[in-house]
């Protein structure tokens, strides 16, 4: 088998993966329809978490969705074009949402691109990712936590559903999640970290 058939999948697939991801739903919209550059605001990042302190709730739904259709639209499109490496689409994915190269690398956290891409690798394990994300976020209403818990919920779940194919992938992209959350994590710890809608939570992220 040529050399170039062992790399070439993976990489196109990555590439993909990449591009896909790195698409900044949130600067766009927020941009598009007269919301500011979304940056500027609150904790500076592009997810939909922050784009809501722009009072733009149906923004911040449309971020949402996009961000998370992105993550499935990676793995959906390299299981069609390069069927077997959705795993490696699926990590470009992540990263591109939370390092774009046309933002100097400053992106997202990846909580909803995570969601999409667990739910088009084998949708249960993104069923679960969902239910512990709105189970907290209702209880707490500190999106951190619940998104975090939510993150660690899916390598948990992918073992218990035996994708132990996933399992790796899923660690990563937890642990890469939580590196993202650092300063949360640290406001966690502090006791200072606010909840969504609180007046303190709409100049930290």
């Amino acid at each position: 088998m040529p050399t170039e058939y062992l790399w070439g999948p993976p990489a196109a697939a990555m590439l993909l993966g990449y591009l896909l991801g790195s698409i900044p739903f949130g600067l766009i919209l927020t941009r598009a329809f007269g919301a500011g550059d979304v940056r500027a605001i609150g904790s500076g990042n592009i997810g939909a978490t922050n784009v809501l302190r722009t009072g733009r709730k149906e923004l911040a739904a449309a971020t949402l969705l996009l961000d998370g259709a992105k993550g499935a639209a990676a793995v959906l499109l390299a299981a069609w074009l390069f069927p077997g490496h959705e795993v490696p689409a699926a990590a470009a994915a992540f990263l591109g949402h939370c390092y774009p190269a046309w933002l100097n690398f400053r992106g997202g956290k990846g909580l909803a691109t995570l969601l999409g891409i667990c739910l088009a690798l084998y949708w249960p394990i993104g069923l679960v990712f969902a239910v512990v994300w709105l189970a907290l976020f209702a209880v707490l209403r500190i999106s951190s936590v619940a998104g975090m818990a939510a993150a660690v919920a899916t390598p948990v779940a992918a073992a218990w559903f035996a994708r132990f194919d996933f399992v790796l992938l899923l660690l990563a992209l937890a642990a890469l999640a939580f590196w993202k959350h650092r300063a949360n994590i640290d406001r966690l710890i502090q006791g200072t970290e606010p909840r969504v809608g609180s007046k303190a939570e709409e100049s930290q992220g």
